[in-house]
């Protein structure tokens, strides 16, 4: 039987499709044998340009943002020599806590290290619908600081989950705890306070979001929009507690999350000369632009101190390189807060100083100015 015209157009048609079908079939089963994981993918790049790989930084410096929870019972000998090893003269342990907590952690570090520790004393701000609020409050700030503690450390959970009697979130400008903010400022501590988080946490969890694989690995750190208040509400409500208080000294945690809009934190300062801020997980947002950031570093010098957040001996590494070496594309030490490489921002000699220390000594109360007086510094 005759073939006819459509079947002999049709045939070859058919079995082009065919292969066509199978090379595309076969291409995405090579891919899928190929697929790598992003948390996996580590490319060492073959970059050669000058290395500068530094251990110790090169002015002694004051850490304002560290967190040792077993500072009562730790054997403190161990951190103070990877102190020195790092050039770090002082520490300071945000992680106080209060009552016998603070007072055990405080005779632990006079016992020894009085000049290598400053400690911060955190409040419990549930408790202001209680009876004895705030007078009981103040009373055991005012104790506090006569035992030695030198500062006072607000956590995210104020303005996030914190709720009062009636079931309501806390808002960081909440007008019942005025008393607490004057009275830092009287009793001449500054408040470290860490309000919010990221703005990327608020966005959709989508190949958009630059901290997609930090949501990924800790899912809970997303905020539902439907659910918490939005980023702006709450660094809105910091502000105006700064602006409430100008008499008291705040330093802004994190760059204020503010890392990533360095002009935006240069109006904040401007506006509020009692607001500070500190280094501490936000590197990485510098590193990755070295000009600008240098530049507001320079411009902002007098307000912005050395911080590390959790503690590594070796993540300091990083700081170290990022601030004082002029090096190209090397790697942040944690994938999760930067897939994005790093560049150092060489930073003058009299910028480094006031970051590392100088700031510090004049917002902090107590530092041992002695461990920084050397003929090099």
């Amino acid at each position: 039987m005759a073939f006819s015209k459509k079947k002999w157009v049709w045939m070859p048609l058919s079995f082009l499709l065919f292969l066509g079908l199978a090379y595309w079939l076969i291409g995405k089963i090579q891919y899928r044998l190929n697929l790598m994981d992003v948390e996996e993918y580590a490319p060492v790049s073959t970059l050669k340009v000058p290395e500068h790989l530094l251990t110790s930084a090169k002015y002694p410096f004051v850490d304002v943002h560290n967190h040792q929870f077993t500072m009562p019972i730790q054997n403190l000998d161990k951190l103070v020599q990877e102190m020195d090893d790092l050039n770090m003269a002082v520490m300071v342990n945000l992680s106080g806590f209060r009552g016998k907590y603070l007072e055990w952690s405080l005779s632990n570090v006079n016992e020894k290290y009085s000049n290598r520790f400053i400690l911060f004393m955190n409040l419990d701000f549930e408790k202001l619908d209680d009876e004895g609020w705030p007078n009981e409050t103040l009373t055991m700030m005012e104790e506090a600081v006569k035992m030695g503690v030198k500062g006072l450390k607000v956590y995210k959970t104020l303005g996030l989950t914190e709720t009062d009697n009636e079931g309501n979130r806390i808002q960081v400008d909440d007008p019942r705890l005025d008393p607490i903010w004057a009275k830092c400022g009287e009793l001449g501590i500054p408040v470290l306070i860490h309000t919010g988080e990221p703005a990327a946490f608020w966005l959709p969890k989508d190949k958009h979001n630059e901290r997609w694989l930090e949501l990924k690995q800790y899912p809970s750190r997303y905020k539902d929009p439907e659910a918490n208040p939005s980023f702006e509400e709450v660094m809105a409500e910091q502000h105006n507690v700064f602006r409430k208080h100008p008499n008291t000294k705040f330093i802004a945690a994190h760059l204020g999350w503010f890392g990533n809009d360095l002009a935006r934190l240069g109006n904040l300062l401007d506006e509020m000369p009692n607001v500070y801020t500190e280094l501490g997980a936000v590197l990485a947002e510098l590193g990755r632009q070295p000009v600008t950031a240098r530049a507001w570093l320079i411009a902002y010098q007098d307000r912005v101190m050395m911080g590390k957040d959790a503690y590594n001996k070796e993540e300091y590494y990083t700081y170290f390189r990022v601030l004082e070496t002029s090096d190209e594309y090397f790697d942040y030490y944690r994938k999760r807060h930067a897939h994005w490489k790093m560049y150092g921002l060489a930073l003058p000699d009299p910028v480094l100083r006031k970051i590392y220390y100088k700031n510090a000594i004049q917002v902090i109360p107590g530092i041992d100015a002695s461990l920084f007086e050397r003929p090099d510094n």
